[in-house]
């Protein structure tokens, strides 16, 4: 059995709410310096280059990539041989938000109720969802998630006659109503069976895997490739101000589903997509 303190959990949580308002990862960073190269707008690349050196500027003065610092989405996968200690795990976890969002001075979007909407004032409760697996690991992943572009995102129940052209038309649909007001270029998380939520989940989910990287399912990899081509033909380009590049990437998560159901989510973020994982 290994012991994890929650204190550990708190202070990793902390760090990384800092670390990814602040810092894009590697695979983003690296989609939006091609994206530059690739853009055929003039205006477009403009945009592109200006999103390069607001990210500059954002790492070396330690101010937040977006003024929309997000609502805490946490991904956590716990080993079965793991005891937390000190506390409980999810007190553990919306304490490290608070203290990020507090302490490192990032704006709290988050309010207590729905309608009521009193703000929290420290940024939690944070989205969680936890993940049961073999063995002692204990990995966290933080995806700070802005709500313009979740305002943009959709589920859709469609019957299996749908098939994978009902599918393809939903992603297409989807980023097409979101137009400008998703702040392209996007990155596109799609999850595909399951249920209801499941998809939703795994949509969210798709977000966090590295812009480039495919599935290994070798038809979920071809219809990746596809829609993103076909959603940088819609000429939504960055700012929604026309171009080439609307998307990075488009990333697709399936699952097995009922025989009656074909549930699709398309969730899209900006091009501020944040996610940072760690392993304690």
């Amino acid at each position: 059995m290994r012991e994890i303190s929650c204190n550990a959990i708190i202070s990793s949580i902390k760090e990384m709410c800092i670390q990814a308002t602040h810092y894009l990862s590697d695979d983003m960073k690296s989609a939006l310096y091609k994206g530059v190269e690739k853009e055929e707008s003039p205006l477009g690349r403009q945009i592109l280059e200006q999103l390069c050196e607001n990210l500059t500027i954002a790492g070396e003065d330690m101010i937040p990539i977006c003024q929309d610092t997000g609502m805490a989405v946490v991904f956590v996968e716990i080993g079965q041989e793991v005891h937390i200690m000190d506390g409980g795990l999810e007190d553990a976890i919306n304490e490290g938000v608070r203290q990020g969002y507090v302490e490192g001075y990032l704006r709290k979007s988050v309010v207590s109720d729905p309608i009521e909407r009193v703000n929290t004032q420290d940024n939690t409760p944070a989205i969680i969802h936890y993940s049961i697996v073999p063995g002692d690991r204990f990995r966290i992943t933080l995806a700070p998630k802005g709500f313009g572009s979740e305002n943009m995102s959709r589920v859709v129940m469609l019957k299996p006659a749908d098939g994978i052209e009902g599918v393809k038309k939903v992603i297409l649909e989807t980023v097409d109503l979101a137009g400008p007001n998703a702040c392209p270029p996007m990155v596109i998380g799609v999850g595909v069976g399951g249920d209801f939520e499941k998809c939703a989940i795994m949509a969210k989910h798709a977000l966090t895997r590295a812009a480039g990287e495919h599935s290994s399912v070798p038809y979920v990899r071809a219809l990746e490739e596809e829609m993103l081509d076909k959603v940088n033909r819609l000429g939504i380009g960055p700012g929604g101000l026309g171009g080439t590049v609307t998307a990075f990437a488009v990333n697709i998560e399936t699952y097995p589903t009922h025989i009656a159901g074909l549930p699709v989510a398309v969730n899209i973020c900006c091009h501020v997509n944040r996610h940072v994982t760690k392993e304690l």
